[in-house]
């Protein structure tokens, strides 16, 4: 009897060392065309968002994180960890495109599915709609979203009605109409729900990038009319909505202190889009841009007990930081080939460092590397479009370089270059450097995009319903 006691109690001591040792759940929220200013922890007012704010206080915001100038780019960049030019995936995909992420990346997914992860996305994916691409081939158990922008819809010659695919892992589940995408958040939400629930037992990875707020704007009708902003701050508090019901989860199912939680932003308000636009609060320019607004986006960090509450970091990050970051905090190690240019700053997210561990940041857009920062300075090396659809502003014409110091005024109106000509120098080398390596399709560091010889529609004709 006593032998048996001690054998019971061994092993329940074990399970408790193993439950000590359980790597951390990590769930990303990526949301689509959001601007700085857009949220309440980053200076919006009208629209209200309580369980970001509430994420703000319990966590930490990262005020210079940046991601991309465009859809496609961007998410593969945050896959990765790598620049868009280094993977060959420049800009923005159409549907039935014969490129995508290469299926040989090596994606956030893929490393934590060596680590015992359960891995799903949910959402808008948008780096590859054809069968080789999809999520099922780049790590993820499952998946169930849009697989590209929302407003990329076809007419159905049957209904007249545009009409939206929406896939279960790689098959067509149903032709989304527009009245049916008011509901997309409200199913991302369940379906977050359901993965979380269905795998508290064992660590996973939850990659959320949403639909909105890309136009066409879809609010739930429980969300329409609410906020004072218009249809896109109602969708906006839609999104909040959904967070809180998301972090509500992981607290009842007692995992909140063991999950990393990252909500961040593709890029920035797509301004030409006026009343449906987002707002990039002080910053300038927007989507399609490489001024602050169109790449710098707002974003929390949480994870109760490890990042300092109502914590604030200002140093240069990103998403292409995410891949080495939770590969690091996950146990697992980013092996020195293929080349990734994100780095691990988990140090900064559990308030042992206010420093970035990179040495500068880079702003392409395509293969063209338009400006170059380091700490606060940021040096322009080409004209500068204020957003996708508008040309340039009469200050972004001149001669190049055009330096600016976004600590001393964020909104990148003071052409300082004249002044610091050592910085401008520093700033030059380093941005001739990084061109040589990645700045163009076949640059020496470059990686080919996945290709296929004969791409076809993800339903087969307009009209048709997917069987």
């Amino acid at each position: 009897m006593k032998l048996l006691v001690s054998v019971c109690l061994s092993a329940l001591l074990l399970g408790f060392s193993h439950a000590a040792e359980t790597p951390p759940n990590v769930v990303v929220i990526f949301m689509d065309d959001m601007g700085y200013g857009d949220i309440g922890p980053f200076g919006a007012t009208k629209q209200k968002t309580p369980n970001l704010d509430r994420m703000a206080k319990e966590g930490m915001k990262l005020t210079s994180f940046y991601a991309a100038p465009a859809c496609s780019v961007s998410r593969a960049q945050l896959l990765t960890g790598c620049y868009g030019p280094r993977i060959n995936v420049p800009w923005v995909y159409m549907p039935v495109s014969p490129e995508g992420l290469n299926p040989k990346e090596i994606t956030i997914a893929d490393h934590l599915k060596k680590l015992g992860y359960a891995t799903m996305c949910i959402g808008k994916w948008h780096v590859g709609d054809q069968p080789e691409f999809l999520p099922t081939k780049q790590g993820f158990d499952h998946y169930f979203g849009i697989p590209y922008s929302n407003d990329m819809q076809r007419t159905s010659t049957e209904s007249g009605l545009r009409v939206t695919p929406l896939l279960r892992d790689d098959k067509v589940t149903k032709l989304l109409t527009d009245e049916e995408q008011s509901r997309i958040v409200e199913s991302y939400t369940d379906e977050a729900i359901n993965f979380i629930s269905n795998n508290k037992e064992k660590p996973f990875f939850l990659y959320l990038p949403h639909t909105a707020i890309h136009t066409p704007i879809y609010p739930g009708k429980a969300f329409q009319g609410k906020s004072n902003n218009g249809q896109v701050g109602d969708w906006i508090e839609e999104v909040d909505w959904s967070t809180g019901r998301i972090l509500d989860t992981l607290r009842e199912l007692k995992l909140d202190k063991n999950t990393l939680v990252i909500f961040t932003s593709d890029n920035g308000p797509w301004l030409i889009k006026e009343k449906d636009s987002g707002s990039a609060g002080p910053l300038r320019g927007g989507k399609g841009s490489t001024w602050e607004g169109g790449v710098r986006v707002p974003t929390l960090a949480w994870w109760p007990g490890k990042i300092p509450a109502a914590s604030s970091v200002d140093a240069v990050a990103g998403t292409i930081d995410l891949l080495p970051t939770i590969v690091t905090i996950a146990g697992g190690a980013v092996p020195a080939e293929p080349i990734i240019d994100g780095r691990d700053i988990s140090p900064l997210l559990l308030g042992k460092s206010k420093q970035s561990p990179r040495e500068a940041h880079y702003y392409f857009k395509g293969y063209n590397l338009e400006a170059v920062r380091q700490g606060p300075w940021k040096l322009a090396l080409a004209p500068q479009i204020e957003t996708m659809g508008r040309s340039f502003d009469d200050d972004a014409k001149g001669s190049e370089p055009r330096l600016y110091h976004l600590d001393g005024e964020i909104g990148e109106r003071t052409n300082v270059a004249a002044q610091n000509p050592e910085i401008v120098a520093k700033l030059t080398a380093l941005a001739e450097k990084m061109k040589a390596d990645i700045g163009k399709a076949d640059g020496p560091a470059s990686r080919p995009a996945g290709k296929v010889k004969n791409p076809q529609p993800l339903y087969p004709s307009e009209g048709k319903k997917p069987k």
